[in-house]
């Protein structure tokens, strides 16, 4: 009997506070895998999208919206913290082992039950970090609003998987060719595509895709429009990253990262909007930014961990605070391909600095190679049908490039060497060191190594590291200097007792290639002597990169002696890399010699799969 009026005086209590208080419901309406390229509302080359277009006429249109990561659980780890991913080692897709949230950090709902919400998500989660009971109050493809206490406000995420990847995997045999006489020659193909019936024919179903999302849109407006809640909620629309046709979700290009994004807030609540209804931005926000802003729109203080700068509600501010100018992004491993790549754009100017150079965006990613597109465009390549720009996606990069993306909207032209941008490009570059030294970004470090020391409270590790990691980001920056400058520099480093200084000075040589060969001597002997495996490939790397030696049988040891997974995962990344995009150098490797705790890996085994095909 007390516990019942317990609720009763609970409900009352919620029901003075909303009228009183003006606490909003906040839905989140989430489309998977879209970048704001497919929609009309957005892109001159998208479709028509009517319950999206019909939230934009009362509410605001965010033109430069971005998830800070290409593709799902790095992205949504983002957005349900607040925090960025490489401070938190919760940007590899998918989590080799889950993140830990240190004392104090929560996924932003549980701010919102502690403050009276009823918070529900349907259904997807995916996130790379632990979950604590205090963050949804129903978290399934059941999840509704309609099961809180009478009067009390609500945020509720519904997810929508129409418009996901997967709904590309489709074989030749299905390509309605009747369709393609008739449409394909209306359709929009991106420049740094093969022009062909395949990519045609994607690009037409994925536009089919994006306007029955935009009708389940509708479905849940109309659900709330039919319990009575329109006038007291305000709706986010957007999409969880971009994608997903190939070079998209996986890569920080535009169509990876920029995502379209609607918010819709009714009349009684435009106080705390800072945009008129029916109005454009060109502000910046992203991800990072978003769970900050439902916290500020429910009157909730932000916690000063987040690194979220809401952009509506109590808290948010006219004008964007410097760090928030632009958008930053992050992109390492995904499934079982590595890389380590960051973005940041500002203006009409895109930045990206490719840690990893000598990597290859191309290199096989099973699940992305499902897509026929994806696997079409590798053999284009192979038997040279391709041109140069199309080309580019299975070939070494540059350590930085620079964009105008007003002009170059799918970033095919480099003006990294232009000496017209040369103030541009410093500027971009130092505004990349700082925002990364001020993070302490963890993937300074190897995947396996944060694994063992800091998934158990990153943000202490990234704070006690804090030092090494601007000296390893220093060291990476020497690809910048002239290879006379950047010698003498490296040298010291490779013969640093330090493995992970060792590891970016060889990583920095397999970037200069033949011009630094007169550290070979240095190189070789890591290879055959450093008490890192990784250090070893990564030495026989850059000697397979110029030509000098074979790299099968000092990788293929390392992969027999690794006891972890992740960094035989990554020793496996190489074999592939170097089989396939460099002299094609062949691989005999003998199964029953690798560890069982490393056979067990599903990532593991899909490397091994294709390996040995």
């Amino acid at each position: 009997m007390v516990k019942r009026l317990n609720v009763l005086v609970f409900g009352f209590l919620l029901t003075v506070l909303t009228i009183e208080g003006q606490r909003p419901n906040i839905v989140w309406i989430t489309s998977e895998d879209n970048s704001k390229h497919y929609l009309k509302l957005f892109d001159p080359n998208g479709v028509e999208t009517p319950h999206i277009e019909s939230l934009a006429k009362k509410g605001i249109q965010f033109n430069r919206a971005f998830s800070n990561a290409p593709v799902c659980s790095a992205a949504r780890s983002t957005l349900i913290t607040s925090v960025y991913g490489p401070r938190l080692a919760s940007h590899y897709h998918r989590a080799e082992g889950k993140i830990q949230l240190p004392e104090g950090f929560e996924m932003f709902p549980a701010f919102l039950r502690r403050a009276g919400y009823y918070t529900t998500n349907n259904s997807k989660e995916d996130y790379n970090i632990i979950k604590s009971d205090s963050v949804w109050d129903a978290s399934s493809k059941k999840a509704s609003w309609r099961n809180r206490n009478v009067g009390q406000p609500f945020f509720h995420v519904h997810n929508m998987h129409t418009t996901h990847e997967g709904r590309l995997h489709f074989s030749k045999e299905d390509i309605d060719i009747e369709r393609l006489k008739v449409q394909g020659s209306l359709v929009f193909v991106q420049p740094n595509h093969p022009q062909t019936e395949t990519f045609k024919y994607s690009n037409l179903l994925y536009r089919d895709k994006i306007q029955a999302m935009d009708k389940e849109v509708g479905v849940v407006i109309e659900a709330l429009k039919k319990d009575g809640l329109l006038e007291d909620t305000i709706i986010f629309y957007f999409s969880d990253h971009g994608g997903v046709l190939p070079d998209s979700k996986g890569y920080l290009k535009e169509t990876g990262l920029h995502v379209p994004l609607v918010v819709q807030v009714p009349s009684k609540y435009q106080e705390l909007s800072n945009f008129k209804p029916g109005s454009k931005t060109d502000r910046f926000v992203s991800f990072v930014d978003f769970g900050a802003t439902v916290l500020s729109l429910a009157g909730i203080d932000i916690p000063k961990f987040m690194d979220g700068e809401p952009f509506m509600g109590k808290h948010a501010k006219n004008k964007v605070s410097k760090e928030h100018e632009g958008t930053l992004g992050y992109a390492d491993r995904f499934d079982e391909k590595y890389d380590m790549v960051r973005s940041l754009r500002k203006g009409t100017y895109k930045y990206i600095r490719n840690f990893q150079p000598f990597h290859v965006n191309g290199l096989m990613n099973a699940y992305r190679y499902k897509q026929l597109a994806y696997a079409e465009w590798q053999t284009l390549y192979e038997s040279g049908q391709l041109t140069k720009v199309q080309s580019q996606f299975f070939e070494p990069k540059q350590p930085e490039e620079l964009y105008d993306v007003n002009q170059d909207p799918f970033e095919t032209k480099d003006l990294s060497k232009d000496p017209n941008f040369k103030t541009i490009l410093r500027s971009m570059r130092m505004d990349m060191k700082s925002r990364l030294t001020s993070m302490s970004d963890l993937s300074f470090y190897p995947e396996f190594y944060l694994l063992q020391h800091a998934k158990n409270d990153p943000i202490a590790f990234g704070r006690q590291h804090k030092k090494d990691i601007e000296r390893y980001l220093k060291i990476a920056n020497l690809s910048f200097e002239t290879v006379e400058s950047a010698t003498p520099k490296v040298k010291k480093h490779l013969k640093s007792n330090d493995p992970w200084e060792r590891y970016w000075a060889l990583t920095v040589c397999s970037g200069f290639g033949k011009s630094i060969e007169k550290l070979r001597p240095i190189i070789e002997d890591i290879s055959e002597n450093d008490l890192e495996l990784i250090n070893k490939v990564r030495a026989a790397e850059y000697l397979a990169i110029i030509g000098h030696k074979n790299p099968e049988t000092i990788m293929c040891q390392a992969l027999y002696q690794s006891n972890h997974a992740i960094e035989a995962l990554q020793i496996l990344n190489a074999i592939v890399l170097m089989r396939d995009f460099y002299n094609t150098y062949s691989f005999n490797i003998q199964l029953n010699h690798i560890q069982e705790a490393v056979k067990s890996n599903k990532l593991v085994q899909e490397r091994l799969k294709y390996l040995t095909q």
